[in-house]
């Protein structure tokens, strides 16, 4: 059996507690893991913005003890429906219709506030033991028996193994050097929360405009949470107009089907691009969330791919350690990137090939992917496989994710 050293993971956002709760649960008690990130010392959260969390991560937080924290603030999507039409027209014609059911009495997804999800995650870190610095990772020198991570305030950690859960300008990524590739996609996607006169029912709506996806997301009460894509520049002219000039905008893509809106928060605007690090893997280093890969919000899979990156990692460190392996060897680390690698590039094409597919003003390529659109609607079973796509249900599923303790 070889002496372990701590686990220090860069990042106090989701995956990054997450994954500090699982290897705490798996690993027992006499290996240390450390989460540093200053935004730690920022709570209870104020993040305004909600995702759409899938069947599978679901059962994940379920696993990790969380779920029942936030389930009485997460509204499941009981169905979803979607539809492509250019902006000015009178009607939105229904192309694809989606029952919410993964199985029997379980939604293939809730829409939960972030603020009560990232809450919930660093009070069961605090919990299970692990140790919380509100600080930066400065540097770190990775050798063969080890690395030492220096943080911020100065301290010296001697780890085993060192995660990157610090975002998509990821600082660890790009001291390791790892490069990434991909591309902008010149658009923006405004994020804000309307409230509305009628009862969402649960339904989930994805409007195919020229622009891009209009997205309403059902939340508790009667609220929706808005994705709604724009070119970069007439995102930037959008968000900065006066709250009545806004509500126009808004009304023109909302509709009234739910009787009057408004917006009830600041509409925030942030820039959508592709790229996927070249490595997620490091001497020592692991890359989880954003820090590996960035997607286009138009399929809602961005957040659950970080958890899956989770469930992995946690699994292949979990079954090293009782094999008496070196947590951060790395043949262990090449099998978490076998794993997450290939799942991730085919999201990332899947994603891309849908934008372009759909973000465009082209009059043949609508006939085209309507009638497509109509053809999944008739066929009950290749809808049933989207679902459990879209759940996160198909391939080689992590323990964390069918719902099982590591």
């Amino acid at each position: 059996m070889s002496a372990q050293r701590s686990i220090v993971i860069c990042g106090g956002a989701f995956a990054g507690l997450a994954l500090a709760v699982a290897f705490r649960q798996g690993l027992g008690p006499d290996i240390p893991v450390i989460v540093a990130d200053p935004a730690l010392a920022m709570r209870p959260s104020r993040d305004p913005r909600a995702t759409a969390i899938v069947a599978a991560c679901r059962r994940l937080f379920e696993a990790l003890g969380v779920w029942d924290e936030v389930a009485p603030t997460a509204q499941p999507i009981l169905d979803m429906v979607v539809t492509d039409s250019k902006l000015e027209d009178a009607t939105r014609p229904v192309f694809l219709t989606f029952g919410g059911h993964v199985e029997p009495g379980e939604p293939f997804a809730h829409m939960v506030e972030n603020r009560y999800l990232i809450d919930a995650l660093a009070a069961r870190a605090g919990k299970e033991g692990v140790d919380l610095r509100a600080t930066a990772v400065g540097s770190f020198d990775a050798r063969a028996d080890g690395i030492d991570v220096t943080l911020a305030d100065g301290s010296t950690i001697e780890a085993s193994l060192l995660v990157a859960a610090d975002g998509a300008r990821s600082k660890l990524r790009e001291r390791a050097g790892i490069v990434t590739h991909g591309w902008d996609y010149d658009q923006s996607g405004i994020v804000v929360t309307v409230g509305h006169e009628r009862d969402h029912g649960g339904r989930a709506e994805e409007h195919f405009l020229p622009a891009g996806p209009f997205a309403i997301l059902p939340l508790t009460g009667k609220r929706s949470s808005l994705v709604w894509t724009e070119t970069r520049s007439e995102a930037a002219r959008i968000v900065a107009l006066s709250e009545e000039e806004f509500h126009d905008e808004l009304e023109k893509r909302f509709g009234l089907h739910l009787g009057e809106i408004k917006a009830l928060d600041k509409p925030r605007a942030f820039p959508l691009g592709y790229f996927v690090a070249r490595s997620f893997i490091a001497e020592r280093m692991a890359l989880v969330g954003d820090a590996a890969h960035v997607i286009h919000p138009i399929a809602g899979q961005g957040l659950n791919m970080g958890l899956k990156d989770v469930a992995a990692l946690a699994e292949v460190i979990v079954d090293a350690a009782r094999l008496g392996m070196d947590l951060g060897q790395a043949d262990v680390l090449e099998r978490y990137q076998r794993w997450r690698r290939f799942d991730t590039m085919a999201m990332g094409v899947a994603t891309n090939s849908l934008n372009l597919l759909f973000s465009n003003e082209s009059n043949l390529l609508r006939a085209v992917r309507d009638i497509g659109l109509g053809l999944v609607d008739r066929a009950p079973p290749l809808k049933s496989l989207f679902i459990r796509q879209a759940a996160g249900l198909t391939g080689e599923v992590p323990r964390l994710l069918k719902g099982e303790a590591l």
